[in-house]
């Protein structure tokens, strides 16, 4: 936190009753102590991104940027908490979700003791409350409230989630309310919990408590933690991906973790942006479901990334653990000094050619995008159906050096169906969607690799954005299913041997490397790796999917 700035009285126009003091747009006919929550002090209802800024920066919460973005710290938490995130077990999850490392139970019991601390908690505080929508297509949204006691939080979901309408805000009654308090401490002896941060979720209730953390990332989570659970009985697929619409009405999904390129090369200049990072694919079309961005900030470029860049000086955006210089207010993006993963939040409308409802048609073509940091993967390859259910359930990327402590060489990381840790459901639920939806559209899927070519991590290089780019092109607009394409004898994957405008060599990871053997024995480990981690799933696919896996030596 800052130094707190001297307080002012709000600007905002405001209500008064016995107990408190309103401010901003109240419409909801549904208050807080209708929810259990009473003995608060301010409340500040729906306030628009000027109006937050103003008591973010009265209250030392955070610092006007030069050229316009508010700046905040979030103290020892940078990233998600993802030890301390429990749901709770009750007769709704208890078949329904899929208990172990990811989802981690927690007694309805524990639940109601961290509910009741929660109220007592908040007794005093000013609070800040946002009705916002979880989803942008209306026959499938979610009415999401947040409550929390920081104006920037606030400002974050409203900036995250999907703004509703004043005429639609009238007539909004939440489904499920998140309450945010960072100054709450979690008992674990008392509580269940794994320390004094804690994530609780309960769908049965409605309700998710988020306490003894300032990264607001787990205010958006918590969301796609809950569509991820709603969705699938609806025969919806809730992916952890981005999505654009190229000039024909052809939308391209593109599946990644952190790291892997989702936000960048989504955000392409000749094509039509849905979102960035969270989406449903129903029926008849895919949305978003939200109404921002929330993009890596470490040493972003103006020149790989202009679209993104370019939102680093736009009022409305919200840059955490962004290093300013205290006296000019210049961002320096390529310091990591408060963290590696500095992020920026804004509305998605701060990309130029966004869709104006955050919704496209059915896919034409599916991306999973890795970052392979064993410089093994070809740049891109073409998948079967069954490889792509393989892949979305295996969720492979790498880890390098200073991503996370304690990492010194590349790691693999497998994260089924990309985004496991808010996944509530079995993957085979997504995986199987995933093939249906796959096969009813005649969906063409593609394996990216973002990550090293030349070498591992260390002795390799990245792999060229501009090369990335050029191959993605070919393969949304069709072009690239005419190239002469070899099978890899690792993976059975189709990987094309010529495609105009990029370097012919870079397409064959092998000869890429001086070492040929180092690069065998490298892409022999690799597949291990792969057959060790689909083990859990292969109780639970077809032999066609089981076939589609890599072949050991």
């Amino acid at each position: 936190m800052f130094a707190p700035a001297r307080r002012e009285p709000p600007l905002t126009n405001h209500l008064e009753d016995k107990t408190l003091q309103v401010f901003g747009a109240r419409l909801s006919n549904v208050g807080l102590e209708d929810q259990g929550i009473t003995g608060t002090q301010n409340q500040y209802w729906n306030l628009e991104t000027a109006a937050l800024y103003e008591e973010a920066i009265r209250r030392g919460e955070g610092r006007l940027a030069k050229d316009g973005p508010l700046v905040v710290k979030t103290g020892k938490h940078t990233g998600r908490s993802a030890n301390d995130k429990f749901t709770v077990r009750d007769d709704m999850t208890e078949n329904t979700v899929w208990w172990g490392k990811t989802n981690k139970p927690m007694t309805p019991d524990h639940f109601e003791t961290i509910y009741q601390a929660f109220l007592a908690h908040i007794k005093g505080k000013d609070v800040f409350v946002q009705d916002l929508w979880g989803g942008s297509d209306p026959a499938h949204r979610v009415a999401v409230r947040t409550v929390g006691e920081y104006a920037w939080h606030s400002l974050f979901c409203r900036t995250l989630l999907v703004r509703p309408t004043k005429d639609e805000l009238a007539g909004m009654a939440p489904q499920f309310t998140i309450i945010n308090l960072p100054s709450f401490r979690a008992d674990p002896a008392t509580m269940g919990t794994n320390s004094e941060t804690v994530i609780a979720v309960n769908f049965k209730r409605g309700l998710v408590l988020i306490g003894g953390t300032e990264y607001a990332g787990e205010n958006k989570k918590s969301v796609f933690s809950i569509l991820n659970y709603l969705l699938p009985e609806k025969g919806i697929m809730p992916m952890h991906c981005s999505a654009n619409i190229g000039p024909e009405g052809d939308v391209a999904i593109f599946f990644g973790l952190s790291g892997t390129g989702k936000t960048t090369l989504s955000a392409d200049s000749s094509r039509t942006l849905i979102g960035d990072d969270e989406h449903g694919w129903s029926d008849d079309s895919v949305f978003n479901f939200e109404g921002g961005c929330y993009a890596k900030m470490i040493r972003l470029s103006a020149e790989a990334e202009p679209e993104i860049y370019a939102t680093t000086k736009r009022f409305g955006t919200v840059l955490e653990n962004v290093v300013m210089d205290d006296e000019s207010r210049e961002l320096d993006l390529d310091d990591n000094t408060l963290a590696e993963n500095t992020r920026g939040a804004y509305p998605i409308n701060f990309i130029p050619n966004t869709s104006e409802h955050n919704r496209g048609g059915k896919p034409k073509n599916i991306i999973m995008l890795t970052a392979d940091a064993f410089g093994v993967l070809p740049p891109i390859a073409r998948l079967t159906p069954e490889q792509a259910m393989y892949h979305f359930l295996s969720g492979y990327t790498a880890k390098v050096a200073g991503t996370e402590i304690g990492v010194k060489e590349p790691q693999a990381t497998f994260s089924t169906c990309f985004g496991a840790p808010f996944m509530p459901r079995h993957p085979s639920v997504y995986g199987d969607l995933l093939r249906k939806k796959i096969a009813e559209g005649g969906v063409n899927c593609w394996l990216v690799n973002t990550g090293w070519t030349g070498g591992v991590y260390g002795v390799g290089h990245r792999m060229p954005i501009k090369a990335t780019r050029a191959l993605l092109h070919a393969a949304l607009d069709g072009s690239l299913n005419a190239a002469p394409m070899r099978i890899d004898p690792h993976f059975g994957f189709e990987v094309p041997e010529v495609v105009p405008g990029v370097d012919t060599t870079i397409l064959n990871p092998r000869e890429t490397w001086a070492d040929k053997a180092a690069y065998d024995a490298k892409a022999a480990h690799l597949v291990k790796l792969f057959i060790e981690n689909f083990e859990t799933f292969a109780a639970h696919v077809d032999a066609k999917v089981i076939a589609a896996a890599p072949k050991a030596a």
